[in-house]
């Protein structure tokens, strides 16, 4: 991937954040304690592509979006978008064009958006804050319908009169993505959009967003813990575990074959509608155990771990553009598999 076809990129982001300690921590001098939310995570997403962020509850995927949307600052390593630092950025002028070209998506359509407040004003206040043409009234207005008609709401006049608790869960969250749309932003973060919404919906709001993505070329950072709806929307995956990105690719890729523990493990969990799995022997159940402070952060949980894994593990390649984080996949570990087989 050139860097031109780069919409953003994430170096080496690290947050970490205090425990607290008790008064008899304090008085026995006994060091901090820290949770490492963010740890070494490196991402890049493509223009017009859709990178999903998958992983259990805790993981890190919220802070990762949060750290990307400067609402936290990251103790180390560096945001690149569209080929600009932003990571240091204060000035009001370079932030504003910054969130002009990035929007979220929240997971509750039914917090995220302002009870008092029409449709109508709650998709033009971002026109309000980043107009930078001096449009009228008019012409604002008929950017919010535009909008509403793009995620399908309609009739539009009529949707852009109604309070949120007018509106089922679905044509919320499709008020949210108008919202997020109305800008023409070059990237939304979408953190686990269609969670809290039924079943039958969730196919529609996930339509909806991939016919967007081509007639607007808008790139995707789709947070998300189910993985049976990363495959029908995603164009690569980044599992991460414990605030650290254990195996990335290509999504039918990493789906269809997968290397790290941790990622088989999520895959044998997605429920299947066949009575013959209920007796299905799972190629691997991860141990009831705590994380891992040094090392591979699934060491005391995973079944197949080994000395070496007391150590960090790094991101290796043994398929193209395929990566894990998992000593089965060194080299080293392949050479002395092959020498004890010679043997």
């Amino acid at each position: 991937m050139n860097n031109t076809d780069v919409i953003l990129e994430l170096v080496k982001i690290k947050k970490y954040f205090p425990i607290k300690r008790s008064l008899r921590q304090i008085l026995r001098f006994q060091p901090p304690h820290y949770l490492k939310a963010v740890d070494e995570v490196s991402l890049r997403l493509g223009r017009g592509k859709v990178l999903v962020l998958a992983g259990e509850s805790g993981s890190g995927k919220t802070t990762v979006a949060r750290i990307i949307l400067r609402a936290v600052r990251p103790d180390s390593g560096s945001i690149i978008l569209s080929g600009e630092d932003i990571t240091n950025k204060n000035d009001i002028k370079t932030m504003k064009k910054f969130h002009e070209n990035i929007q979220i998506i929240q997971q509750d359509p039914y917090s995220s958006l302002n009870p008092r407040m029409k449709v109508m004003d709650i998709v033009m206040e971002p026109l309000n804050i980043h107009d930078k043409q001096g449009n009228s009234k008019d012409a604002r207005r008929e950017k919010v319908l535009e909008s509403l008609r793009d995620v399908h709401l309609y009739p539009v006049d009529y949707i852009a009169n109604q309070f949120p608790h007018m509106l089922s869960g679905g044509q919320r969250q499709r008020v949210a993505l108008a919202r997020a749309l109305v800008l023409r932003p070059s990237l939304i973060i979408a953190d686990e959009p269609v969670s809290m919404l039924d079943v039958s919906v969730r196919a529609e709001i996930l339509q909806l967003m991939k016919s967007l993505r081509d007639k607007l070329c808008i790139s995707y950072l789709y947070i998300t813990h189910d993985l049976s709806t990363s495959r029908y929307i995603g164009d690569s995956i980044a599992i991460m575990y414990a605030g650290r990105i254990v195996e990335v690719g290509q999504v039918d890729e990493v789906l269809s074959k997968p290397m790290h523990p941790y990622t088989q493990a999520l895959i044998d969990a997605i429920p299947q509608p066949n009575p013959e799995n209920l007796q299905k022997e799972r190629h691997i159940r991860l141990k009831p155990a705590m994380v891992a402070e040094t090392g591979c952060k699934l060491y005391h949980r995973c079944p197949y771990s080994m000395d070496i894994c007391r150590k960090d593990p790094e991101l290796y390649e043994p398929e193209n553009s395929h990566k894990v984080s998992c000593f089965m996949y060194s080299p080293s570990y392949h050479q002395q598999q092959q020498s004890q087989q010679q043997q």
